[in-house]
C-alpha cells in the first residue's frame, strides 16, 4: 500500500512532535529509492535532526545518502530558513541600492535589516525554499520526501502559497502602474536606462516568485502529485492532534494519502507493554471510527537505537511488510 502512496511526486511527513516524524521519512525515501527511483528528503524542522539520525553531515545543499545497485539514489537536504533569508535579502538589497540614490542606500539598509527579523520572514524563507525543492523535484527527482516541523507550524506553512501568490500578484500590479509613471517620467527626460533595467529586474524577480509559490499551490492540490503521511503514537494526546491535522488538511484540500502508528507496543512482552498495548488498540479503534477512508500503517516498536542506514533499512522493510 505504501508503495503506491511513493509513486507521487511530494510526500509531506507530518505530525506531533517526537513521533518519530524524521526516521518515517527517511525509511519511506529508501523504500522508494530502493526500486530505483531518484529521491530527496528534505528536513524542514528548525530543530534537524536528519544528519543525526544519518550519523553524518547534511546542510542547507544536497547531499548524497544512499545509492543503489538498480539506479536508485537518496540524497538529502536540510533547510537553513536564515541563509534563505540571508540569500533573499542580498538579492532584494542589490536590486534597491541599483534603484534607489545614494543617499538613500542607508536607510534602505536599515530597513532591510529590520526585515531579517520580521514576524513571518522565516516561515516565507522556508516555504520558499520548499517551493524551489518542488520545482527541483519535477526536473531531478521521482520523488521529495519533507520531514515537517510540528503540526501547527506545517499546517500554517501549507496555508501560505495562496497567500503569498496573492500578495505577490498585487506587488505585481503596484509595478506596473509604477513603470508606467517611470516610462512617462523617462520619456521627458530622455534619461533613466539603468532604472528601467533595475525595474525589469525586480519585475522578473517577483514574477519568478509567483511562479513557484503558484506551482506549489496548484500541486499541493492534485492528489495524483501529492500526499500528506500523517504520524503518530497510539495515545490520546497525540491522536487528538492528529485527528485535528486531518481535518486542517482536508480543508486545505491537501490529500491524507497514508497514517502511520508508531512504535506499537508488542502483545506478547509482559503485563506492563500488554496493558499498553490494549489502551494503543482502543486509540486506533478511535482513529479508524473517525477517518474511515485512510488507510493505517502500524509500525513496531524496534529495540535498540534507531540511527544509521541499517536501522532506517530495517524500519523501511517493517513500513512495506505485507501484515501491515
Amino acid at each position: 500500500m505504501l508503495l503506491e502512496v511513493l509513486r507521487r511526486e511530494l510526500l509531506f511527513v507530518g505530525g506531533k512532535g517526537g513521533v518519530g516524524k524524521t526516521s518515517l521519512s527517511s525509511a519511506l525515501a529508501l523504500a522508494r529509492a530502493r526500486t530505483g527511483a531518484r529521491v530527496l528528503v528534505v528536513s524542514t524542522d528548525p530543530a534537524h535532526s536528519l544528519g543525526h539520525l544519518w550519523r553524518r553531515a547534511i546542510g542547507d545543499q544536497t547531499v548524497e545518502l544512499a545509492r543503489f545497485d538498480g539506479g536508485g539514489t537518496l540524497d538529502g537536504v536540510e533547510l537553513d530558513p536564515a541563509a534563505t533569508v540571508d540569500r533573499h535579502l542580498a538579492a532584494v538589497q542589490q536590486t534597491m541600492l541599483r534603484m534607489l540614490p545614494e543617499s538613500q542606500h542607508g536607510s534602505a539598509r536599515t530597513h532591510l535589516e529590520r526585515a531579517r527579523i520580521a514576524p513571518g520572514s522565516h516561515e516565507a524563507a522556508v516555504l520558499e525554499r520548499i517551493a524551489e525543492l518542488a520545482e527541483l523535484g519535477r526536473r531531478e527527482y521521482d520523488l521529495v520526501v519533507f520531514d515537517t516541523a510540528p503540526s501547527g507550524h506545517t499546517l500554517r506553512l501549507l496555508a501560505l502559497p495562496g497567500q503569498l501568490a496573492g500578495w505577490t500578484d498585487a506587488l505585481l500590479r503596484n509595478r506596473d502602474r509604477s513603470e508606467r509613471y517611470a516610462a512617462a517620467m523617462r520619456g521627458l527626460t530622455g534619461r533613466g536606462d539603468a532604472q528601467a533595467e533595475s525595474e525589469a529586474a525586480l519585475r522578473r524577480t517577483l514574477e519568478l516568485r509567483r511562479a513557484r509559490f503558484e506551482a506549489l499551490r496548484t500541486a499541493l492540490a492534485d492528489p495524483a502529485r501529492t500526499g500528506f503521511v500523517v504520524a503518530f503514537v497510539a495515545e490520546a494526546l497525540p491522536v487528538a492532534e492528529t485527528l485535528d491535522v486531518v481535518g486542517v488538511l482536508h480543508a486545505l484540500q491537501v490529500d491524507v494519502a497514508a497514517l502511520i502508528a508508531n512504535r506499537r507496543s508488542p502483545a506478547d512482552a509482559g503485563s506492563l507493554l500488554g496493558a499498553r498495548r490494549a489502551v494503543e488498540d482502543e486509540q486506533l479503534r478511535r482513529v479508524r471510527e473517525q477517518v474511515p477512508d485512510v488507510p493505517i500503517v502500524e509500525v513496531p516498536l524496534i529495540p535498540g537505537e534507531l540511527t544509521g542506514r541499517d536501522a532506517l533499512e530495517r524500519l523501511a522493510d517493517l513500513l512495506l511488510a505485507p501484515s501491515t
